[in-house]
């Protein structure tokens, strides 16, 4: 028998669609854990509903993605020797984590056989096991010198679809980081570079003339991880790529507005994405992404549900993700939020471009219910519940 999710009573449904941010409706419905259709309930067959959510009135949108998270191994990080951080980041509305390199593993390999295999095993225990439910896309090798083309081939063709952050291994140099990137994007495997100082001792500055030359599908922290590159560079990435820029929690918060302004006035934001860069030095952020939307609508004057847009569609679009927006056919992973009790502002939207953070409801990953009322965000004013 078909599972079938029928949520009713939706205050708002946002999409994740930058271009049309917000949806009509007040139902949404999902078959097998894919959306088959949503609007008004009145015009949705609703009939042999097996899971029924009443929103009451809560707003839904699709689950947010972290597009830049350190893993190693479960639901466990020996960088700040803490359990959960995975469970506690679902808390904080987030559904899908994408790897920027597995480089806080002890004693990581740095031979290429090492490290392939190291990447092909990141990769495989996430895919068998799922941390509270939430996709964690894992297996990100860093690139080092000795790599040749039929690495590439081999990581790919044992499932790697990422590199881990270039500039973090012992390739410095735009020409040898290029040549690697376009081997790794021959075979399907994005890219992502680290921009700005160091962030730990073995780390290097990357400059905007590197991040350039080497080409990658995502400017990894463009606001510093967590030293940013002067303003000049920062607007001269903006200016001159068609990648990604990715603004992260643990970087700089004055660049990362520069980083919204300038994009803002090239017309660009839709390169924009979200990222914890977590764990790192800064710990464990579970509510990072949304605490950058709150950032980002307040300081950077950007309407809350574009700011969002961050946060799921434009990093799923980015990614070539099935999640992250309200479309037929992708993942039925949400998150139901509402205005913080005792909040400002008139409703979930304008209270969030007032700085403050939603209250997370409940999460839905693949039309399965994953957490309710979260442990993490302040209560809200409505939360929803199963029928």
């Amino acid at each position: 028998m078909a599972e079938k999710l029928v949520i009713k009573n939706i205050g708002m449904i946002l999409t994740g669609k930058i271009e049309a941010p917000i949806a009509d409706g007040d139902c949404m419905i999902a078959e097998d854990g894919k959306i088959t259709a949503w609007g008004q309930e009145s015009n949705l067959d609703t009939d042999g509903a097996t899971t029924v959510v009443d929103a009451h009135g809560t707003t839904l949108a699709p689950g947010l993605i972290d597009s830049h998270i350190h893993p190693v191994v479960g639901d466990y990080t020996p960088r700040q020797q803490q359990l959960h951080w995975i469970d506690s980041t679902l808390h904080g509305g987030v559904t899908t984590l994408i790897s920027a390199g597995e480089v806080h593993m002890p004693g990581r390999p740095k031979d290429v056989v090492g490290l392939k295999a190291m990447a092909i095993a990141a990769q495989r225990w996430y895919e068998n096991f799922r941390p509270s439910g939430v996709k964690v896309h894992a297996g990100a090798p860093v690139i080092e010198h000795g790599m040749e083309e039929q690495d590439f081939k081999d990581l790919a063709d044992a499932g790697v679809k990422l590199l881990g952050e270039v500039g973090l291994g012992t390739v410095k140099d735009g020409k040898t980081a290029n040549q690697m990137v376009d081997w790794a994007r021959k075979y399907g495997i994005q890219s992502t570079i680290h921009t700005g100082g160091p962030s730990i001792p073995g780390s290097g500055l990357i400059d905007a003339d590197m991040v350039l030359e080497t080409g990658t599908d995502v400017v990894g922290h463009i606001n510093g991880g967590h030293s940013a590159l002067p303003d000049d560079q920062i607007v001269c990435l903006c200016e001159n790529c068609t990648a990604a820029l990715e603004i992260v929690h643990n970087g700089n918060e004055r660049a990362a507005l520069l980083t919204l302004n300038t994009a803002r006035e090239l017309d660009k934001l839709d390169q924009i994405i979200l990222g914890t860069d977590g764990p790192a030095g800064s710990g464990v952020q579970p509510l990072g992404i949304m605490r950058m939307v709150a950032m980002l609508s307040s300081l950077g004057n950007v309407p809350a549900e574009t700011a969002f847009c961050f946060a799921n569609g434009n990093t799923a679009r980015r990614r070539e993700l099935d999640v992250g927006l309200i479309e037929a056919g992708y993942s039925a992973d949400f998150v139901l939020m509402d205005q913080a009790q005792h909040a400002p502002g008139k409703n979930l939207l304008e209270s969030v471009q007032l700085g403050n953070l939603p209250g997370v409801g409940m999460t839905i990953i693949d039309g399965k219910i994953t957490s309710h009322r979260s442990r993490n965000t302040p209560p809200a004013n409505k939360l929803p519940e199963v029928v």
